[in-house]
């Protein structure tokens, strides 16, 4: 395992965001907090303490989680991109970022979260 790592998690379905809290801990990281919108995301990317953030790309109700990787990219946060199949690719500031698809395996949240780091 690398280095274990405080997270932040984007994730509007709570059983994923649970089972993504439950890979997560048992990896060896810690997550600070699990957030269901974009103010309240943007809220907690404000206060920090964080290493490193994932991000679903669609929340409830259609809400785009763009703002957020905006925000991220803004105060140099690394971030991985949380994707069930979206249709629309990634604004061009984002294609680049680490993407983890639903459904998540335990083993490829690692690697996107060291990649994430590795920016």
């Amino acid at each position: 395992m690398s280095e274990a790592r405080s997270i932040l998690i984007v994730e509007d379905e709570p059983l994923i965001a649970m089972m993504l809290e439950d890979f997560l801990d048992s990896l060896g990281h810690k997550v600070v907090a699990s957030c269901d919108s974009v103010s309240e995301a943007l809220s907690q990317v404000e206060q920090g303490g964080f290493d490193v953030a994932i991000i679903d790309v669609q929340l409830k109700d259609g809400e785009s989680v763009w703002p957020v990787a905006d925000k991220l990219a803004e105060t140099g946060k690394p971030f991985v991109v949380a994707t069930g199949g979206h249709v629309e690719p990634p604004p061009a500031a984002h294609a680049d970022a680490p993407t983890l698809t639903k459904p998540y395996t335990i083993d490829s949240i690692e690697p996107a979260i060291e990649e994430a780091m590795a920016r």
